[in-house]
């Protein structure tokens, strides 16, 4: 067995928000969980759908405040994409909470960030593919920025250069955010309309997946949202990381084995635990389509390319 060996920059943990739609019991015990865990920053609150809404937002507070009390860094999150009136205002009152930081998830976030005088960092689903963006969004006063999940690490150290210009922290582990739509693709499946659709995600704690003809596991329905069957997995890549300005990596949950998969990163990122047995652990423990990391290598997303 390989011993651990002590690694001089520490990588700070983010559990990214919930993507799916969890009972308020299963809610409430996973963030139970991770207030024992070693993550550093718990983003918070509903990314996908407006429709789901038995967390409020008085609700998701009062969960912040127990994971501050906690020692967590609490960040609330705001949809990725804005669609009506109704959303503008749910994201207003998060922009005007003032108590915790909050994540722009679209572009629509930022103009009622900045007037609120948030504190606020760049969510994963607006692009930023260049120096020029990046201080654009540190001009308004993003704190810290998240990569969209298709950029590959070398990108990602163009951006930043010689010292990062913002803190960076990149999507790691989970099943990588590919779209949003205004059609619920959950609802058509099950030949529901989307203001009807008796809130059919929530009889899949990790989303609805989809396979190929020959029974490949392919992509995954969420509601609004496709994601890749495969899950993201960064574990190897601890060195290209720090090298490319790296100073926190986001942990998108899942409904298993979630407990290890924040011990798993902290222990290779912060720890010196061998990567391979941990990435062996974590392949072993994957959802259906296991792990790729091919857009962190400039290659199509489902590959898996060894550093």
């Amino acid at each position: 067995m390989n011993a651990m060996r002590t690694l001089p920059q520490r990588i700070a943990i983010t559990v990214g928000p919930v993507l799916y739609f969890w009972p308020r019991d299963v809610l409430m015990n996973f963030y139970a969980d991770v207030c024992e865990s070693a993550a550093d920053t718990v983003v918070l609150g509903e990314v996908v759908c407006s429709r789901r809404h038995e967390m409020k937002l008085a609700d998701w507070l009062s969960l912040a405040r127990d994971l501050a009390s906690a020692g967590k860094e609490v960040v609330l999150a705001t949809q990725a994409l804005v669609e009506s009136e109704a959303d503008l205002r749910a994201l207003r009152r998060i922009a005007e909470q003032g108590e915790f930081i909050v994540e722009a998830g679209d572009m629509s976030a930022l103009n009622v960030l900045v007037e609120a005088q948030a504190r606020f960092v760049i969510g994963p689903h607006i692009n930023v593919y260049s120096l020029a963006a990046l201080h654009e969004y540190a001009r308004l006063g993003a704190m810290r920025w998240v990569p969209p999940v298709e950029l590959s690490l070398s990108s990602v150290a163009s951006i930043n250069g010689v010292g990062a210009l913002l803190p960076t922290e990149v999507y790691a582990h989970g099943r990588m955010p590919l779209a949003f739509s205004a059609r619920c693709f959950t609802a058509r499946h099950h030949r529901l309309s989307k203001d009807q659709c008796e809130f059919r995600c929530r009889d899949d704690a990790d989303g609805l997946l989809l396979s190929t003809t020959d029974g490949t596991p392919f992509l995954v329905l969420n509601g609004v949202q496709t994601q890749s069957a495969a899950q993201h997995c960064l574990i190897t890549e601890r060195d290209a990381l720090v090298e490319a300005g790296v100073t926190r990596v986001r942990l998108s949950p899942s409904s298993s084995h979630f407990d290890k998969i924040i011990g798993s990163y902290d222990a290779v990122m912060n720890k010196g635990k061998d990567a391979e047995a941990a990435l062996l652990a974590l392949d072993n423990d994957s959802l259906a389509g296991g792990l790729a990391n091919g857009f962190a290598h400039g290659r199509p997303g489902l590959e898996w390319s060894h550093s």
